[in-house]
């Protein structure tokens, strides 16, 4: 046999080798970040839901999905372990605030104004209620 037919031989040998290396250290990366977790932190699961770590055991977690509502999710299905400020950027929308050099009046202003914004945004009020008349069961419009 020729070198040239063993080539592409050798060479698919040898990527499959690196793939299979490369998955190896992927699946231990993600052992090792879930881990890490911890009551407290924030998660996102390979669905793509976002909650906050409440109950850490053997094989499971104990998820809170909204206030008051938990669920439990094996640990495998922990997608990624997300820090605070990213937790709360991309669940509550708060954004990481950079404070400016001297600017520390600047600042609580701003949390004052995102009050005074929120209030105001509580007061406005949608109404739902039907202002035009529905079509009759027979299909003719009531007008």
């Amino acid at each position: 046999m020729s070198i040239g037919l063993l080539l592409p031989f050798i060479i698919l040998i040898g990527a499959m080798f690196l793939m299979t290396r490369s998955a190896k250290n992927k699946q231990r990366q993600a052992a090792t970040m879930r881990n890490q977790m911890e009551p407290g932190s924030g998660v996102r699961t390979i669905g793509g839901m976002y909650a906050v770590v409440k109950e850490v055991n053997e094989d499971t977690v104990l998820l809170e999905l909204a206030d008051g509502v938990h669920a439990h999710f094996a640990k495998n299905s922990i997608g990624a372990v997300l820090d605070q400020a990213e937790y709360d950027r991309i669940v509550h929308g708060i954004e990481p605030e950079e404070p400016e050099e001297g600017s520390e009046d600047v600042a609580e202003d701003a949390v004052h104004d995102d009050a005074v914004t929120a209030e105001a945004a509580d007061d406005e009020r949608i109404d739902l209620s039907k202002t035009e008349e529905e079509p009759k069961k027979d299909g003719t419009d009531p007008k």
